[in-house]
């Protein structure tokens, strides 16, 4: 029972200090045999809308909205956005397809098409180097990661291996982004 208040004393406290301006502002009453020590806790980073990858958000602003700027600031915008939308770095990704056949092209649509539908979430490229139509997917800095995905998809994707190759630069790390905080957490005093 003890160790249940003791928890219920320290989630609530953690939550309340997530949830001010100021945890350190905030005053809380330490019941006699406590004390307050300061704990680190990971939160998650808000994630993005994936919707406006790649879109200029002015343009998808409601009606309702009206934005004043400067047109010299609008023009340094989309330059930005222009010359950078093309930055690649070396990486890895994961071929799942691979050939010149007659019907290549449409066999290389299909397996892209496939892939989108079974993994949303991970980006997939079709290219054609002569005479070759090939498809890779994912975006990753380390061989490890795409070893990882490479498990994942084998089964769906039997002939897949991993490449090395030039590749779109990849979110840090969007499976595991957090911010470390620190707030005060109520605890028996250690005699």
């Amino acid at each position: 029972m003890r160790s249940t208040r003791i928890l219920a004393i320290i989630i609530i406290t953690a939550v309340s200090a997530c949830f001010s301006r100021s945890a350190s502002a905030q005053q809380v009453e330490v019941p006699e045999g406590y004390e307050l020590v300061d704990s680190v806790i990971y939160r998650p980073v808000a994630t993005a809308d994936s919707t406006l990858v790649g879109k200029n958000i002015f343009n998808v602003l409601p009606d309702n909205v009206n934005v004043r700027q400067s047109q010299q600031i609008a023009n340094s915008m989309k330059s930005h956005v222009a010359s950078n939308g093309a930055r690649t770095i070396s990486g890895y990704r994961v071929r799942i397809f691979f050939d010149n056949k007659q019907n290549a092209r449409t066999e290389s649509e299909a397996v892209l098409k496939r892939f989108n539908g079974l993994y949303p979430d991970v980006m997939a490229y079709r290219i054609y180097a002569n005479p070759y139509f090939k498809v890779t997917v994912g975006d990753f800095r380390t061989k490890s990661e795409a070893m990882a995905l490479l498990a994942r998809i084998k089964g769906a994707f039997p002939s897949a291996f991993v490449v090395k190759e030039n590749i779109e630069f990849p979110v840090v790390d969007k499976d595991n982004a957090v911010i470390a905080d620190t707030i005060k957490v109520m605890r028996p005093v250690r005699k």
